[in-house]
C-alpha cells in the first residue's frame, strides 16, 4: 500500500517536471517571436509571467521533500527524487535566462540592422530539443537519450560561434551598430547557457539511471 502511494507521487513528480519543462520550452519560443517581431508587450509578459516557473519549482520541491521524509525511499529511488530536485534548479534558470532574453528585447531599436536572426532561431530551437529529451530521459530512465543531450550541445556552441562572427562583421561595416550588436551577443550567449544547464540536467538523470555523476560518484 505504502509503495502504491510512492510510485503515485513519483508519477505525480514525472508530470510536474514535464509541466515545469513545457513552461520553461513555451517562455523560450515567445522570447525568440519577440525578439523577431521587436514586440516589447510581449517581452513585458515574458518577464511577468516568470514567477508562474519560479512557483512550480517550489511545488515540484515540496513534493520532493515530501517524498524523501515520509517514504523513506531506497537508494534507486533516493536518486530519482534527488536528481528532481538539481533538475528544478537548472530549468528554473532557463525560465531566468528566457526572462532575460527578453529584457533585452524591450531595449532593442525597432529598425534593426541585424537582419538575419536564425541562428539565433536555430539556438533556441536546439535548447528546447535539449531540454525536451533530458526531462524524457529522466521520465523514462532512458541512459542514451540523457547522454544524448551533451552532443546536442555542439549544435548550440557552433551556432552561438555564427552570431557571434556575423555580429563583429556587422560592427566592422558600421560602428554605429554597435550597441544592437552587442545586445543580440548577449541573447545568444543567454542561449549558450540555457544550452549549458541542459547539459547538466541531462548529466543529472545520468547520475539517477546509473548512480554515477561525472564529478562525483554517490549511492
Amino acid at each position: 500500500m505504502m509503495r502504491s502511494r510512492f510510485d503515485e507521487q513519483l508519477n505525480q513528480l514525472n508530470e510536474n517536471l514535464i509541466e515545469m519543462g513545457a513552461m520553461v520550452e513555451d517562455a523560450i519560443t515567445k522570447s525568440v517571436k519577440a525578439l523577431k517581431e521587436r514586440d516589447v508587450e510581449a517581452s513585458r509578459k515574458i518577464e511577468r509571467d516568470d514567477h508562474l516557473i519560479n512557483e512550480k519549482e517550489k511545488e515540484i520541491e515540496s513534493l520532493c521533500l515530501k517524498l524523501l521524509l515520509n517514504q523513506q525511499p531506497v537508494a534507486r529511488d533516493l536518486r530519482t527524487i534527488s536528481t528532481a530536485l538539481k533538475m528544478i534548479t537548472d530549468i528554473e534558470r532557463i525560465g531566468d535566462h528566457a526572462a532575460d532574453i527578453a529584457e533585452i528585447c524591450v531595449h532593442l531599436p525597432v529598425e534593426s540592422h541585424v537582419t538575419d536572426i536564425e541562428p539565433i532561431a536555430a539556438m533556441a530551437k536546439a535548447t528546447m530539443r535539449m531540454v525536451r529529451a533530458s526531462i524524457e530521459a529522466y521520465v523514462k530512465k532512458d541512459l542514451a537519450l540523457a547522454q544524448s543531450v551533451t552532443e546536442m550541445d555542439d549544435e548550440v556552441d557552433e551556432l552561438f560561434i555564427a552570431v557571434r562572427q556575423d555580429m563583429i562583421a556587422l560592427v566592422h561595416k558600421d560602428p554605429n551598430d554597435g550597441s544592437e550588436a552587442f545586445d543580440i551577443m548577449q541573447i545568444a550567449k543567454y542561449f549558450e547557457r540555457i544550452g549549458d544547464h541542459a547539459v547538466n540536467i541531462g548529466e543529472w538523470v545520468v547520475f539517477s539511471i546509473t548512480g554515477i555523476h561525472k564529478n562525483t560518484r554517490i549511492l
